[in-house]
């Protein structure tokens, strides 16, 4: 079988797969969210937090509940990374230092994930586990949450409630989350990813040197990381490595995982609102970018110009072996297309322009199909940005879902889709004018600023994937990149659950002849086109500097 039909059977494999999921599951988190019922451990957590369940909140109150939790988060991991030295299984690791013990805590805590270190020489079994895991699980319930308040905005009218954060928090944990994720875990156990909190072994390899091989809880934190779209690798090679991923099937499930909820919440949009058609809409934008984008890589990695790749057939320099330019491209483009950051290949050693087509998927928002959570409201923003434009094209007041998209509703879009270029672009430019980001190139001329570039838009995206070629572990990288995934995390939230107020508190307005059809193939084409036009006008520049250039000189 030619590796290019081997490709073509994976991806469709991998549709179908998703295809057969999205609507049991994403019925069953629209139930989930939707229901009345506490179960018994669910009334336990919130006693033990001092929380009402039932208690409605208004958008204030549910942001402040995510900021809250969100701020003892990062303080509880900054602790536990500094005081590792002092606690059981600690595997003789020294204290983070303040500068990276503050960046792992916001980038685990913003669902980034970004790591300036090695997780198997300097995290131990409790951070991993006790800190790192916990927060994958958090971090992602709580940008389901957002979207759900979101969603509820445009489902309910005459009133400010969007639902409990508690609640909303904890429904995602216990049951879409940690169920998924056991069994996941016990798929990758028993395909060969290790589980153990067993002490750092000492080996002899075959040409006499001593290796050091570092155990772990690696399946149950791969099964969540993937799922939860949050990327943070137990080991530096992450799904490079093969105790995280030992091979073709365990590939195929990782990047399962990293689209399934992502891909399966649209559904639950569609029935929270009353019309499952209007989630098609949403799900099929995301899937014809995600796709074209897939198609762009693979095709760039296996037909590139160069003598070299012709020579061996493709580009493989940084790609595993057992893998090859196929499952590495659909790996890539799913990671940074989920806001997930995990890699089962380095990006830095992809051509020039498939780069670019790396960076384009965080640039866009990460919204084909996005992180959990996160790519449904980000969608449903540019959503809102797409009918207020054709609003203007036919001198109509736009409207969305039966709600009208007035001046609020428009300028808290606005500064949605404009917090995080200004974060990727002003964090780019102050590095590279402060020489912080030339002396953290290991690379020169338009690659080395492509390196740059990623890591900012990435950390500013939250995605957490980098250029392997880029040193991120300096005093300045790690507050800079830190501010920037708390930053591009949470203000973003604030525009977003302010919006679903002001969403809840109209009257729906009914359909008429001159309303736009919003479940319509029609939609979905400037939905897709608004998109790729307002991310090009943003970037362009930035990208022509990088990957355009290295690309177009090669």
């Amino acid at each position: 079988m030619s590796p290019v039909l081997a490709d073509v059977l994976l991806v469709t494999a991998l549709i179908g797969a998703l295809a057969l999921v999205h609507r049991p599951l994403g019925d069953y988190m629209a139930a989930v969210y939707s229901s009345g019922k506490h179960l018994r451990v669910e009334k336990w957590i919130y006693r033990s937090v001092g929380a009402n369940p039932d208690a409605e909140m208004r958008w204030p109150a549910y942001l402040r509940g995510v900021l809250a939790f969100s701020a003892v988060s990062v303080v509880f991991l900054y602790v536990l990374q500094r005081v590792q030295d002092k606690l059981p299984l600690s595997l003789g690791f020294k204290p983070i230092t303040p500068d990276q013990a503050f960046n792992t805590a916001v980038s685990f805590v913003s669902n980034t994930n970004w790591q300036s270190y090695s997780g198997e020489v300097a995290m131990s079994h409790v951070t991993q586990t006790a800190g790192l895991a916990v927060q994958n699980f958090v971090s992602a319930a709580v940008g389901i949450a957002v979207a759900v308040a979101l969603v509820r905005g445009f489902a309910r009218s005459r009133t400010g409630d969007l639902g409990n954060f508690w609640t909303d928090l904890v429904r995602g944990v216990v049951r879409v989350l940690l169920p998924v994720s056991v069994v996941a875990a016990v798929l990758l156990i028993a395909a060969g990813a290790i589980q153990n909190f067993g002490d750092i072994h000492t080996i002899t390899t075959l040409t006499g040197d001593k290796q050091a091989i570092s155990p772990g809880a690696v399946a149950s934190q791969e099964a969540i990381k993937d799922l939860g779209t949050n990327g943070g690798g137990f080991f530096n090679a992450n799904s490079a490595h093969p105790f995280e991923n030992p091979g073709g099937f365990t590939n195929l499930l990782e990047i399962f995982l990293l689209l399934v909820i992502p891909f399966s919440l649209p559904r639950t949009f569609g029935k929270m609102v009353g019309s499952v058609k209007q989630g098609y809409a949403i799900v099929a934008a995301m899937g014809i970018i995600w796709f074209l984008a897939v198609v762009a890589v693979t095709w760039i990695e296996y037909a590139h110009p160069g003598t070299a790749s012709q020579i061996a057939g493709g580009s493989m320099e940084g790609k595993e072996q057992r893998f090859g330019e196929g499952p590495s491209s659909l790996f890539a483009v799913s990671t940074t297309m989920t806001s997930t950051g995990s890699v089962n290949s380095f990006h830095d050693s992809f051509q020039g322009l498939s780069g670019g087509v790396l960076l384009i998927g965080m640039m866009l928002g990460e919204i084909a199909p996005g992180g959990v959570g996160s790519g449904l409201y980000g969608m449903l923003i540019m959503a809102v940005i797409a009918v207020f434009i054709a609003g203007l094209m036919v001198g109509r007041t736009p409207e969305y879902l039966g709600k009208k998209i007035g001046t609020r509703e428009i300028k808290l879009a606005a500064c949605y889709i404009l917090v995080t270029p200004a974060l990727v672009l002003i964090g780019t430019a102050m590095a590279m004018a402060l020489g912080k980001g030339q002396s953290s190139m290991t690379n020169i001329g338009a690659h080395g600023f492509s390196e740059v570039l990623y890591a900012y838009t990435s950390a500013s995206n939250n995605n957490g994937s980098a250029f392997a070629g880029f040193a991120a572990n300096t005093e300045y990288h790690n507050t800079m990149l830190g501010l920037c995934m708390a930053l591009g995390r949470f203000l973003p939230m604030v525009f977003v659950l302010a919006l679903a107020g002001s969403l809840a508190e109209q009257k729906p307005v009914p359909a008429t002849a001159g309303t736009l059809r919003t479940e319509k193939p029609l939609f979905t084409g400037l939905l897709v086109g608004a998109i790729m036009i307002i991310t090009g006008l943003t970037f362009f520049p930035a990208l022509a500097l990088g990957p355009l250039a290295e690309g177009l000189a090669t």
